[in-house]
């Protein structure tokens, strides 16, 4: 015959009475004797069989605050200080933003000349370009604009014209028959910028079939180097 052996289960608040320790000096000879045979010889722990406790990690120290008055002016909000690196890199930026603004100005001195041709180019490139060697490639109006407008879009004009490695284009500045005065104000100021534009080698009036002195046919660098 079997018998299972179940837990004892007590409710919950049942009180147990728990048996009270028994001091060393009382403990029977027999029962020592008993409990040294049960566990049998005791040996200490090897040196590489101990396990050595890990530290628990230190708290942070906390770093005194700094008044705002004691930082430097980048941290307390202020304008960082200008070193003389940086003063001489930005007086550099500043005149170059200055000569690429004068070079697309709204002033001309003198009436623009009817061609022009960059330094070092032979007069040959310029025949050629009146002869219609180099075909127009592409074609901008500036008919009625003010010279603002018109100035932004020829800028973007030749730009992307350079990026295209085009030759040779065409710009429609009109020969002011309908300004004020009858004077051809964007046809002077359209050739002044030409003669300023570093990307521009020559250029010369337009044939009649393409405007005439109201316009201009304009040659340009290519990352070829062709003349």
């Amino acid at each position: 015959m079997c018998f299972a052996l179940y837990p004892l289960y007590l409710p919950q608040g049942f009180p147990v009475k728990k048996s009270p320790a028994i001091p060393p000096d009382q403990i029977e000879p027999d029962d020592a004797a008993l409990f040294r045979a049960a566990v049998g010889e005791v040996k200490p722990l090897a040196e590489q069989n101990r396990i050595t406790p890990i530290p628990s990690p230190r708290k942070p120290l906390l770093r005194p605050s700094i008044p705002p008055h004691a930082l430097p002016d980048t941290l307390s909000g202020g304008r960082p200080a200008i070193t003389s690196d940086l003063a001489s890199v930005v007086c550099s930026l500043s005149r170059m933003a200055g000569s690429s603004i004068k070079s697309f100005s709204d002033s001309a001195d003198g009436d623009a000349p009817d061609e022009f041709l960059s330094n070092g180019l032979s007069r040959l490139a310029l025949r050629k370009l009146r002869r219609g060697n180099w075909p127009v490639q592409d074609r901008l109006d500036l008919h009625g604009l003010h010279s603002d407008a018109a100035r932004k879009l020829m800028q973007e004009f030749l730009h992307e014209a350079m990026q295209r490695n085009l030759r040779c284009v065409l710009v429609i500045h009109g020969k002011g028959m309908n300004s004020p005065g009858g004077e051809a104000v964007l046809r002077k100021l359209a050739r002044h910028w030409l003669t300023r534009h570093p990307g521009v080698m020559g250029y010369c009036d337009a044939p009649p079939r393409e405007g005439g002195s109201g316009a201009v046919m304009i040659l340009l660098k290519t990352g070829r180097g062709e003349t």
